[in-house]
């Protein structure tokens, strides 16, 4: 079944209503027309059963029916060094897949990356659009919240009170992801730090250990930048029970 992105009240209306991008989305694009079905996903964890009502010059008009709630899972948020290209954006995209729940992209001190406010702000919607987009194709009911980029220490200290700060450290080698995951209490909010190419510096690692941070290591393998955000999540991921 089609289904599209819409910020949908609480309490659910009987009725909405699409305009702009969304409405030209809906009838261009996916080529929906009056009496059509489809469904709705509010990116809080909510889809609605739909029905297309009528389509009109500038709007297109909805009926809501059947609602479901997918069940909240713990929280894990990636701080991702800014990397070069295009890197970001499957990070986005498969994070979101992986079923993380935040992203914070940090200028740290080796990333070559650097946005001017403007572009910073072109970038994050961007980026949030990239996530819309991702959820909507794995089917997940909510979207991750992309955060504006901050400097690394910045954006740690804008974790939510009590969430565990995991950094991967390429200089540790004695305390496993797994094993740290493990240790966190069941179902709080996890974050973890991954380095820009270069990885971070450590004066980097030793700030975010005064902010209570523990430095994890994934294995013996190298992997770059984009694949270790990836790899870590999938471990995280399949001890909750969320994969595998």
């Amino acid at each position: 079944m089609v289904r599209l992105f819409v910020p949908i009240p609480d309490p659910a209306p009987a009725e909405v209503t699409l305009s702009n991008e969304r409405r030209h989305y809906l009838v261009h694009v996916l080529r929906l027309g009056e009496g059509d079905t489809l469904e709705l996903f509010d990116g809080t964890g909510r889809s609605f059963d739909a029905r297309v009502a009528a389509v009109e010059p500038h709007q297109v008009r909805l009926v809501l029916g059947a609602s479901r709630s997918t069940p909240p899972h713990r929280e894990v948020a990636i701080l991702q060094g800014l990397p070069k290209g295009d890197k970001l954006e499957w990070v986005l995209q498969k994070g979101t897949e992986l079923g993380a729940t935040s992203f914070f992209p940090v200028a740290a001190a080796r990333s070559v990356v650097k946005l001017e406010p403007k572009r910073a702000g072109e970038r994050t919607s961007r980026w949030s659009r990239i996530v819309e987009e991702a959820a909507r194709q794995c089917r997940r009911n909510d979207v991750p919240r992309v955060h504006p980029p901050l400097p690394l220490d910045e954006a740690a200290r804008q974790l939510a009170p009590g969430t565990t700060l995991l950094v991967l450290d390429e200089e540790e080698s004695a305390v496993p992801l797994g094993e740290a995951f493990r240790s966190c209490p069941p179902g709080s909010p996890v974050a973890l730090v991954v380095g820009p190419e270069g990885g971070l510096e450590r004066e980097e690692v030793a700030s975010l250990q005064a902010l209570g941070a523990r430095t994890v290591t994934l294995g013996r393998r190298i992997l770059r930048t984009e694949t270790a955000a990836l790899a870590a999540l999938a471990v995280m991921m399949h001890l909750d029970g969320e994969l595998g």
